[in-house]
């Protein structure tokens, strides 16, 4: 999806960043849905009908989004701003929402849960891509303005409740925040903190390296994690204090007044609800039986939106007898006729599954793409259905950027062994076998190359001299040659744990290069918080992160800071 087409921004390198690349197919645990679709998304049309190759095809679709957005503007940005000043927003957020209100203005959206301290890296890269695509547009005379949705109708606390770090000792931490704070069933966006948040925040810089920079990060985590406050509050408020300064939209979808304007789709989604069921269940049939997989489980008796109780937790809803509905783990029964009248006063009782949530975002907001990882695209090759029976234009998904960033001390581990991300991909075992036998140990492993190939020559030789004889003798021959073989390997393993145990020091070396570019045997933006760089680096590693974005690029970056 590279393209001629002048560059939006310069790249990383004008910026003074050593980047390399690396393609997803290159990247374990890859779906074959999300690699072809970074290959080409035109020749899956039939799932993402709003496809784009290039983003600056974009402009090609103004028109059409201008059309379909219905919503009252001006309301939607009296929300926005009422909300975005309750969390600090900065004179650049507050222009861009002043900009949304003008009858030509579209959104570039991105989104994820409200996870601690902001959650796993790859929140900020997704926040920061729709900034850059939007300044992009800007350039091309389309007003756009950056939104990221937050998740806090998602009721998976335990997903967010955990901050991956790397600590003062160069190791992967974490910090958690206690789940009894939150109700099974409640949305995350209705999770107020307590007094123990300030422990937490003691917790975490008590792991994070006393730099020149812990002072004013610490105090900028305090005035977000506050004790009496929301934790999408709190989310947003230190989203805000992060990237604020590229003029930043964070939207809650909880907000009353965000539910009001909803009200209209949320009870157009309960009437053709039986519908839309058929059409994603068959949708999912149609990419299974193309090889690939149906992200979301998709029922002919499911429903688009939970239902909230009296105490505030969703329920799903199940199609039964009569064509009735009921809430799951309940009598409580209801015709489509209730749920829509109840959606359409009351729609602050319901929030919708993952297959109706990006059309409720597209139908407040003028939405001209959305950034997404393979999770969500994947979701979206079902979502299109939705959108078709809702007869509302699919929005094109894009591959958000995905980065790993590398700081200056791994990069010197990486140099000095000839080493690379990919590398780590298999284990930290299989890398500390390479290091021992062309670095630490070189002499010895080739010693033990020798000795296994004048076996071999040997046996091969003997093997001759046998079969000529008796060939039974030569079958009995390759038996030994493979205890043989065995023993050796058995002795390579321990020559290098031994090699290991000599050298400490280069073992603390790459047991940290792999808990830092490959936590948990995954890539480090699914893990790591961003309090980590920022401990090391101040709020300037924000900025290269916004530089390091190639918004020409589906490749995973390497970036070296």
């Amino acid at each position: 999806m590279s393209t001629a087409e002048a560059a939006c921004y310069s790249t990383p390198e004008e910026s003074g960043l050593r980047v390399e690349t690396l393609p997803f197919d290159r990247i374990p645990h890859q779906s074959r849905l999300f690699l072809d679709y970074l290959k080409d998304p035109l020749s899956l049309r039939k799932y993402y009908p709003g496809a784009v190759r290039f983003h600056h095809e974009l402009q090609q679709r103004v028109p059409d989004v201008l059309a379909a957005h219905r919503v009252d503007r001006n309301q939607v940005a009296d929300a926005l701003a009422a909300m975005n000043q309750r969390w600090g927003a900065p004179e650049e957020t507050l222009n861009n929402i002043n900009l949304l209100r003008d009858a030509d203005a579209v959104a570039v959206v991105s989104g994820q849960q409200a996870g601690l301290f902001t959650g796993p890296l790859y929140t900020i890269y997704k926040a920061l891509s729709a900034v850059k695509l939007a300044g992009c547009l800007r350039q091309r005379n389309t007003k756009a303005v950056p939104v990221f949705w937050i998740a806090a109708e998602d009721h998976d606390f335990i997903e967010v409740a955990k901050a991956e770090i790397i600590g003062r000792d160069c190791q992967l931490k974490h910090v958690d925040i206690s789940t009894d704070l939150h109700r099974e069933g409640q949305p995350v966006g209705r999770v107020v903190l307590d007094d123990s948040i300030q422990a937490i925040v003691d917790q975490l810089f008590e792991l994070l390296p006393n730099s020149e920079f812990a002072d004013d990060m610490k105090k900028l985590v305090q005035q977000s994690w506050q004790p009496g406050r929301g934790y999408v509050d709190s989310f947003a408020t230190m989203m805000t204090a992060l990237l604020g300064r590229y003029g930043l939209i964070f939207l809650d979808p909880l907000d009353p007044e965000m539910k009001k304007l909803a009200a209209p789709l949320y009870a157009a989604a309960v009437r053709q609800a039986p519908e839309i069921a058929t059409a994603v269940e068959q949708r999912s049939r149609d990419l299974e039986n193309a090889g690939y997989h149906a992200q979301v489980l998709a029922t002919a008796t499911s429903f688009p939106l939970f239902i909230h109780d009296e105490n505030g937790a969703r329920r799903a809803l199940v199609r039964v007898e009569n064509g009735n509905y009921q809430a799951k783990d309940t009598a409580q029964r209801y015709s489509i006729e209730d749920l829509a009248q109840l959606a359409r006063h009351e729609p602050q009782r319901f929030s919708p599954n993952v297959t109706l949530r990006a059309v409720v975002q597209d139908y407040l907001l003028p939405t001209i793409a959305y950034y997404g990882g393979a999770a969500e695209i994947a979701y979206f090759a079902q979502t299109a259905e939705v959108y078709r029976v809702l007869e509302r234009p699919a929005t094109p998904i894009l591959p958000r950027s995905s980065l790993t960033m590398i700081e200056r001390h791994t990069g010197r581990v990486l140099e000095r062994y000839g080493l690379t991300l990919a590398d780590f991909f298999e284990g930290l075992e299989p890398v500390t076998k390479r290091v021992v036998e062309e670095y630490l140990g070189a002499s010895t492993a080739r010693s033990f190359a020798a000795a296994e190939q004048n076996v071999n020559q040997e046996l091969d030789r003997l093997k001759t001299e046998l079969h000529a004889i008796d060939p039974t003798l030569a079958n009995a021959l390759e038996t030994g040659r493979k205890k043989i073989q065995y023993q050796l390997d058995g002795l390579r393993t321990r020559f290098v744990r031994a090699q290991m145990t000599r050298d400490e020091a280069a073992h603390r070396q790459l047991q940290r290069a792999a808990d830092q570019l490959y936590p948990n045997k995954d890539l480090q933006e699914r893990h790591i918080n961003v309090t980590s760089l920022l401990a090391r680096h101040g709020t300037y590693v924000i900025e290269w992160i916004f530089n390091a974005i190639n918004l020409g690029s589906n490749d995973h970056q390497v970036v070296y800071l």
